[in-house]
């Protein structure tokens, strides 16, 4: 990329040059963004009064301390919430006022607001979380949230600094060449630096969007960008062809959000020169967000994404205006200014500046069917005069980003009903989530996933527990998948195949084939077969259980009856945010099987 964008000595050629900096390189003549009509725009009302209405119960709070005792509980229990929830009501602060102060200059309320929430992040005695500072030196490590606060920092300063203090305005470019820039020339390499995942997008875009903005020195912003460039490769690598992210839409929004906020301010700044859009694999990483959704606002939440994921409307119209292909979304699934439990000011910013609300938008996305074959997901949405509904299964491998081991498992949706057939997504961040008890939380293990239970043995962790792909097909009225999955299960001597195969009819109430194909070499081990829904299920009758939605519809999950004992468990878990939220397990166990190659058939019909 490096090469087709320019070395350091032709950055530094075009850095010389008369050139856009500041509030000057958010738009592509140069024309600074018109925040009088942004305010008084009907079209934008919904917007302004939910970043207003929470500037105003933001007001009447103290901005909360951070303490040491509060930074050290991740050490001492490994628990991040206690302390994250209030850094980031800290940047939710930040964010709010810096964005009403451009909208309300006259309003003094929102600049002596903004001004006390700068002056306390600066004395903050890092930036970074204490889950990413463990064997770190303060004040020389650069983590996610550092970055973005920098690269806040420099937003604000280039948009609405002349609505604080001269000395303040000082001060705030001293942390950032303090905290970020130094730190960056001199004290790595970073181990994100090289990672192929949202870190090195969002750290190495972050420094080097903060750099083109603030940063004058020519040969030190020439050395950010061809850092940064050579980290948005790495990045880049970690998607294959076919665009997906393994780590989901929410995931996607973050890392590839920050490289075309990256990229929007570098092709600014260069005059078009420097271009990270024309490029294949970005037009169809591009793509993955519209791909990815199953029905409104539920994508296929594989690995740790969320059940439901909003889109970023600012990052969405930026893309569905560079790309031909991509759509403008539903304006109904639009992320409300609250909804980043993190609060970053840049997508913010931008789902202001970057939002078109002239553009021709559906109720929904429109229906379609994808094979991903790096990712090695089915994606299928359908629509009839009963509703909209939502299939997706993956293969894949258990060592991919947020791994959880989950191959051949799937996602059943259907309008606004729970899952009838569910992903449970990102389980509550601690230290022990991601140490060596992590498959133990059903967020995480094959147990908190639709897939058998193979002698007792639940799927393995690592690379090799892989899926073979036998048949990936898509049609308008049927989609077909076929996985081999007996190497998921490599502790399990006897298995010799299992071949999982999903048949997704389109009808006007579609049905779910699901076959399970095994072939023993020595003896037939136990077979439980596994559903996790979020839907109350009941046995009505042997053969036929009722998965009950709560809108609209319900499933008849169907199978062959006396073949099977039943259970239906209910079980209690700790999502993303720390907040206990149930789901129902449903195992059929295998009764007596006397041939050595089963074939185990469930069928799921609304």
């Amino acid at each position: 990329m490096t090469s087709s964008v320019g070395t350091r000595e032709t950055l530094i050629g075009w850095f010389e040059e008369p050139r856009l900096a500041g509030a000057a390189l958010y738009t592509k003549n140069g024309n600074a963004v018109d925040w009088k009509r942004i305010a008084n725009d009907s079209l934008y009302a919904d917007m302004i009064k939910e970043i207003k209405d929470e500037g105003e119960r933001l007001l009447t709070e103290p901005i909360p301390e951070l303490t040491q005792e509060l930074y050290a509980l991740f050490e001492t229990t490994g628990n991040r919430l206690s302390y994250e929830g209030l850094y980031f009501n800290r940047r939710r602060r930040l964010t709010t006022f810096a964005l009403l102060s451009l909208l309300y200059p006259d309003t003094a309320a929102y600049r002596s607001a903004l001004e006390r929430i700068v002056e306390a992040i600066i004395t903050e005695p890092t930036w970074c979380l204490p889950a990413h500072m463990k064997g770190h030196i303060i004040g020389r490590n650069i983590d996610l949230f550092a970055a973005e606060t920098g690269f806040a920092f420099c937003e604000i300063l280039s948009m609405a600094g002349d609505l604080l203090p001269q000395t303040l305005r000082d001060e705030m470019l001293e942390q950032v060449d303090q905290r970020l820039f130094i730190p960056y020339l001199c004290y790595g390499p970073y181990h994100w630096e090289t990672a192929d995942h949202n870190w090195a997008a969002v750290c190495a875009g972050s420094i080097a969007s903060a750099a083109l903005l603030v940063e004058r020195d020519n040969e030190r912003l020439a050395q950010m960008i061809v850092k940064a460039l050579d980290t948005m490769e790495h990045y880049l690598s970690g998607f294959g062809a076919d665009g997906a992210c393994l780590e989901g839409p929410g995931y996607w929004n973050y890392g590839f959000g920050y490289y075309i906020y990256f990229a929007d301010l570098l092709y600014n700044a260069t005059g078009g020169r420097a271009s990270l859009l024309d490029n294949a694999k970005v037009r169809e990483i591009a793509m993955f967000q519209q791909r990815s959704y199953l029905t409104g606002n539920r994508p296929a939440n594989f690995s740790d994404a969320m059940p439901s994921v909003s889109v970023h409307i600012g990052l969405s119209d930026y893309l569905a205006v560079s790309f031909d292909e991509a759509e403008h979304p539903p304006l109904s699934i639009r992320a409300a200014f609250s909804e980043d439990h993190c609060m970053r000011y840049a997508p913010a910013l931008r789902n202001l500046i970057w939002y078109r609300p002239e553009a021709a938008r559906q109720a929904d996305w429109s229906p379609a069917s994808w094979y991903l074959p790096d990712a090695e997901w089915l994606i299928s949405r359908s629509r009839s005069s009963v509703g909209s509904f939502g299939f997706a299964a993956k293969g894949g491998n258990n060592n991919e980003p947020h791994n959880h081991n989950d191959v051949g498992h799937f996602i059943l949706l259907a309008d606004d009903d729970p899952a009838f057939a569910a992903d449970l997504g990102a389980g509550e961040y601690t230290a022990q989530y991601f140490g060596p008890d992590r498959y133990s939380y059903d967020c995480t293990g094959a147990q908190g996933h639709s897939l058998p239970v193979v002698g007792g043995r639940l799927q393995q962790t690592g690379a090799g527990s892989m899926a073979s792909v036998l048949e990936a097909h898509t049609s308008a009225d049927e989609d077909r998948l076929e996985l081999e999955l007996a190497s998921c299960y490599s502790d399990v001597a006897e298995l010799s195949s299992f071949k999982r195969q999903f048949i997704w009819r389109k009808l006007t109430r579609p049905v779910l084939e699901l076959t399970d194909s095994f072939r023993f070499t020595d003896k037939t081990l136990s077979i439980v077969e596994t559903v996790i829904t979020r839907c109350k299920p009941s046995l009505l009758e042997d053969g036929h259980i009722r998965l009950q939605g709560e809108q609209r519809h319900d499933v008849a999950l169907e199978f062959e009856a006396g073949r099977y004992d039943v259970t239906i468990d209910e079980i209690r878990f700790s999502n993303h945010f720390g907040q206990v939220e149930s789901y129902y397990r449903i195992q059929l166990i295998v009764k007596d099987e006397v041939s050595s190659e089963p074939v185990y058939k469930l069928l799921f019909k609304f």
